[in-house]
């Protein structure tokens, strides 16, 4: 009789943006007259920038003439997209980045449960908490991560690194040594950010002590103040231990368009074996590549217009985030985030717990956030807010929240 991948078992309950999906399902069946406001999941709103439809316009045609008609993508993504993503992501900020060693796929999501697969089994993570809950899962999935906790809700093989506000959400360089370091900034959940200095010590860390860093920089055209790095690459001696995943879904809403690429140095090995030669090996075996129409409209985002037109659109976010941590401040709540991510980070009030938080919020207000608690145990008692909406309901979600 065949079996199952008993590590699956492991999983406590489903993904947390599912668990969400179907508590507000069950509110709106039964309060149809009721205007749910959704700044839960990380889901972008504005349309598609103008440059991007007309790539995606012109795309289309020529896949509908024999002479410019493409078929299979080339494994590493087309040549016009990795060499657009070489100049503009890297060497226009002082990194060294080959076009040959950026590997285009259909978005960062797939690749930072992805990348796992070319570790060994035996590997020991390290991971931000709260952090996104795709690193954390994935590595059950693979069975890395030991065995759960239910009083601690914690895996017995992963290392977390506490974020909390009395380290301004960021974590420490670990006292035991992990195999592999996930790192996200500016951060999902709660918004917060470290300098370029803060950074490097991490690169130094992960040199001395022979570990990778996984590094979601998924965020990263959100930055606004200079002393924050867009790619862990603007740090000496990254190209020896970090791997990096972008998107685009964030910086150019491509959420259902479906994008994003990941880079893996070189110079990047575990002895002589170079892990830009396995992940090639695993994306050559298990991917046949991003559409072409995708890649054309990713082409885009890199042209003058297209950064332009892109621009205007992280700044709508912005004053989203903006209002949404005033507001709540206003209100009395204790916030961070919101000044280089698109993310609001609240402390629930009177001594509630991040789902009780949750219910009164859809309940009271109308208005779905994120539990903290869905992000790990240093997210209990918190919350995170998302400045993806439109304008007009962010405002209306902040004006019934500090009315209750």
């Amino acid at each position: 009789m065949f079996k199952v991948n008993e590590d699956y078992l492991k999983l406590p309950g489903s993904y947390l943006f599912s668990t969400i999906g179907k508590k507000v399902n069950a509110f709106a069946k039964e309060n149809p007259d009721k205007k749910i406001i959704r700044l839960g999941i990380g889901d972008v709103t504005q349309p598609l920038a103008p440059v991007i439809i007309d790539a995606l316009h012109k795309a289309v045609a020529e896949m509908g003439v024999a002479e410019t008609f493409h078929g299979y993508a080339p494994d590493l993504g087309y040549e016009f997209l990795r060499n657009a993503i070489a100049e503009n992501d890297y060497k226009l900020r002082g990194c060294d980045i080959s076009p040959d060693e950026i590997f285009v796929s259909d978005g960062a999501k797939c690749d930072s449960g992805n990348i796992q697969e070319i570790f060994a089994k035996d590997n020991k993570i390290a991971v931000c908490d709260p952090v996104y809950p795709v690193y954390v899962d994935t590595n059950v999935m693979a069975g890395r991560a030991g065995e759960y906790d239910p009083k601690t809700e914690t895996w017995s093989n992963v290392i977390y690194m506490p974020c909390t506000a009395e380290n301004d959400f960021a974590p420490e360089l670990p006292k035991e040594v992990p195999d592999i370091i996930y790192l996200c900034f500016p951060n999902n959940p709660t918004g917060s950010t470290i300098t370029k200095p803060q950074l490097q010590e991490w690169v130094d860390y992960a040199n001395k002590h022979g570990s990778v860093i996984i590094y979601d920089a998924a965020y990263e055209a959100y930055i606004s103040e200079d002393n924050v790095p867009h790619s862990i690459y603007e740090c000496e001696g990254a190209r020896t231990c970090a791997i990096e995943l972008h998107s685009f879904s964030k910086n150019a809403g491509f959420t259902g368009v479906r994008l994003g690429y990941t880079v893996v140095p070189k110079d990047l090995k575990a002895g002589d074996v170079m892990l830009h030669s396995l992940w090639a090996r695993r994306h050559g075996t298990k991917y046949n590549g991003a559409p072409y129409i995708q890649q054309r409209a990713g082409e885009a985002v890199y042209s003058p217009e297209g950064k332009k037109q892109l621009a205007e659109q992280v700044a709508y976010y912005m004053k989203n985030a903006a209002y949404i941590k005033e507001g709540l401040k206003s209100a009395g709540y204790t916030v961070s985030g919101g000044v280089n991510a698109p993310y609001i980070w609240l402390k629930a009030p009177n001594g509630m717990t991040s789902w009780e938080f949750f219910d009164y919020l859809l309940e009271k207000a109308n208005v779905v956030g994120t539990p903290g608690s869905g992000f790990g145990p240093s997210g209990e008692t918190y919350f995170r807010l998302t400045a993806f909406g439109t304008y007009e309901n962010t405002v209306e979600a902040i004006e019934r929240i500090k009315k209750l």
